[in-house]
């Protein structure tokens, strides 16, 4: 809590009357992080866009977050660590993630009656998914940095990785034998 006043400029006293402890504060940190990132998904607009469109600005979006806000990931590890014991304890955590999964099953739908997205797409595993190519990218790009002995962090790195993770998600929606309605 000295750490987090001393950032922030507050009063440790009033951090405290505030949030009640450590464990509050932390919950409200962890509420935040979900809400933020749902709060821009929200803001892209998807259902305005074609469903090929829809799928590659939710990617990017999502790899972006994570490299924008390395903190999230940081903050999902340590979540997943402790077993979701505190994001267990949020009641808004459900209804923060339903609309998203809605979201992504309409633009599943609408894809499958346009004809370019196969049938049989899960809109949670899809979601996880496309999480896990920014997530495992941003989380470990340190250490894959050394291994590869390439500066994953190198933007011409991150575009490339960015722009496969969409292609990776959009070849796994088309349709077999379905060109694209733009190349990737």
């Amino acid at each position: 809590m000295d750490a987090i006043a001393e950032r922030a400029g507050a009063n440790k006293r009033l951090l405290y009357h505030y949030f009640g402890n450590k464990e509050d504060l932390y919950r409200a940190v962890l509420l935040d992080a979900y809400a933020e990132i749902r709060a821009g998904e929200r803001e892209l607009n998807l259902e305005a866009l074609s469903p090929d469109e829809a799928m590659d600005r939710l990617v990017r979006f999502t790899f972006r977050h994570f490299l924008d806000k390395p903190w999230f990931t940081s903050l999902l590890s340590t979540e997943n660590v402790q077993n979701a014991a505190y994001l267990k304890s949020l009641p808004d955590i459900p209804a923060l993630h339903s609309p998203l999964v809605g979201q992504i099953e309409k633009i599943l739908d609408q894809g499958r009656q346009e004809g370019i997205f196969r049938d049989g797409i899960d809109p949670i595993q899809l979601y996880i998914s496309i999480a896990a190519l920014g997530y495992f990218y941003v989380s470990n790009m340190k250490t894959l940095s050394v291994i590869f002995e390439r500066d994953l962090g190198a933007t011409t790195m991150i575009q490339e990785r960015e722009a496969q993770a969409v292609q990776m998600v959009l070849r796994y929606l088309w349709k077999p034998g379905v060109q694209p309605v733009r190349e990737v």
